[in-house]
């Protein structure tokens, strides 16, 4: 059932306000700082969250993940972190445009102190879309927004299985989106934070192009076990979209790139 009851937001100079196309649900970001990609769909679409569970995303940026999530499973809560509170303001702005208040909270917080806020063995579920790159790992943006976002500058990979292993319940699920050149680290540090990696899928511009995302799911004190699941392709040869990216954007049949433009600006 589609939200028909939102009301037009006072938007701050530089915001937007965008359409999710999923229960009628909309988000208020800022393109001079950080808009959301086609990793955090992919993200909300791989991660599960079951009824009666609560549900923590860190560094939640404008809150596109809770507010995905709430939109997609049948959890009890959703929770936010983030640390820039521009980013947290426009999140809780849209979770209360929205009318979400009851499913998602927005707290403004350091990822290194994750354990500290929420306390040990919190939440069911975590899922994160972290800075991809090392801290001196490629070209830095000037804008310190996406440099935030984009680069390990105020958390790194180890502060955020750290603080997610403690957080998370016994048998909790932990959720990530990253970049597959980063993948033996990624694997190797999960293991050593007991976040025992079971569940993988490699995401390929085409069929025949190197893959440019991983998503996967760790168990919080899970056995060795790992199932690759069938690599996701965002495009056909004929460069329209796969069913797999229309569905985790509910896209339309005869959806094309201005659509998901739309969404990703």
């Amino acid at each position: 059932m589609e939200n028909q009851n939102w009301t037009m937001p006072d938007l701050k100079e530089g915001e937007r306000l965008d359409d999710l196309q999923i229960k009628g649900y909309r988000i208020i970001q800022d393109p001079g700082r950080f808009c959301f990609g086609m990793d955090a769909v992919l993200l909300s679409s791989f991660a599960r969250v079951r009824p009666g569970e609560k549900a923590l995303d860190l560094g939640t940026g404008t809150g596109i993940l809770p507010i995905l999530l709430e939109a997609k499973n049948a959890g009890k809560s959703y929770t936010g972190l983030e640390i820039q509170e521009e980013s947290a303001d426009m999140a809780r702005r849209s979770v209360r445009l929205n009318h979400l208040e009851d499913r998602i909270r927005i707290v403004t917080g350091d990822i290194k102190e994750a354990a500290a806020i929420f306390g040990a063995a919190s939440f069911a579920v975590i899922t994160v879309n972290p800075p991809y790159m090392i801290g001196s790992h490629g070209l830095k943006n000037e804008n310190e927004a996406l440099c935030i976002a984009r680069h390990e500058v105020l958390c790194t990979l180890d502060d955020i299985l750290r603080e997610s292993g403690k957080i998370l319940g016994d048998k909790g699920r932990f959720y990530m989106v990253h970049r597959p050149f980063r993948l033996p680290e990624i694997l190797r540090k999960m293991s050593e934070y007991r976040l025992e990696p079971k569940r993988m899928q490699l995401v390929y511009p085409q069929a025949d192009k190197e893959p440019n995302m991983v998503l996967l799911e760790g168990l919080k004190g899970g056995k060795p076990r790992l199932k690759v699941e069938p690599p996701l392709i965002v495009y056909e040869k004929d460069g329209s979209y796969t069913r797999q990216i229309r569905e985790a954007y509910s896209l339309d049949e005869g959806a094309g790139a201005a659509d998901m433009a739309k969404k990703e600006r």
